[in-house]
This record gives structure tokens, C-alpha cells and sequence, in this order.
């Protein structure tokens, strides 16, 4: 039981409360009176999940500040770029761990 208890915490509950607490975070920043922006929301949404994965493979070093600043730049971009689908794919796990978890198989 233990087990079920932690799988349902760490893979199904923290991960969907991330993804809902950038969703309801980001939302009011993407609407704007044009139209709602997809691109800056996938980015925002994204960026949490994604960050950590950019910063192996671009860090700013041997710069100057305008360097060090234009590659930060580019590691948020692309890292919420990576982030955006990251979050769907622990949306899926969540699904599928809820599912194995009701079978019975976890």
C-alpha cells in the first residue's frame, strides 16, 4: 500500500499540480487584447520542466556580459520550448501510473 501511496504523490499528484499551478499562472500573462499568445504560454508553461535539460548544454562562459546574457536568453527559450513537451509527457505518465494504480499492476 505504501508503494501505491507514494507512486500516487510523486508521479501522478506533484507533477499535475506543476503543470496546473503554471497553466493558472501563466494564462493572465498570455492573454492579451490581440489574441491569446500559444507561443509565449507554450514557453512559460514549459519552462520549469525544460530549464535543467538547456543548462547541460549551453552554459555561458569565456562571454562577455552581452554574451553571457544572449545565451541565458536562448537556454530559457529553448529549455520551455523542451519544457512544453516535457509537461505533456509527465501529463501522460500521470495518466498512465493513475491507470496502473487502479489496475492494480503498480
Amino acid at each position: 500500500m505504501s508503494e501505491r501511496l507514494s507512486a500516487m504523490i510523486f508521479k501522478v499528484i506533484l507533477p499535475v499540480l506543476a503543470i496546473s499551478f503554471m497553466v493558472l499562472f501563466c494564462y493572465p500573462v498570455c492573454n492579451k487584447p490581440e489574441g491569446f499568445d500559444f507561443f509565449l504560454f507554450w514557453i512559460l508553461v514549459g519552462f520549469p520542466f525544460g530549464i535543467r535539460r538547456m543548462w547541460l548544454w549551453l552554459i555561458p562562459r569565456n562571454y562577455g556580459i552581452a554574451g553571457s546574457l544572449g545565451v541565458i536568453a536562448l537556454d530559457c527559450i529553448v529549455g520551455g520550448i523542451i519544457g512544453g513537451f516535457m509537461a505533456i509527457v509527465a501529463a501522460i505518465k500521470a495518466v498512465a501510473t493513475t491507470v496502473q494504480v487502479i489496475t492494480g499492476r503498480l
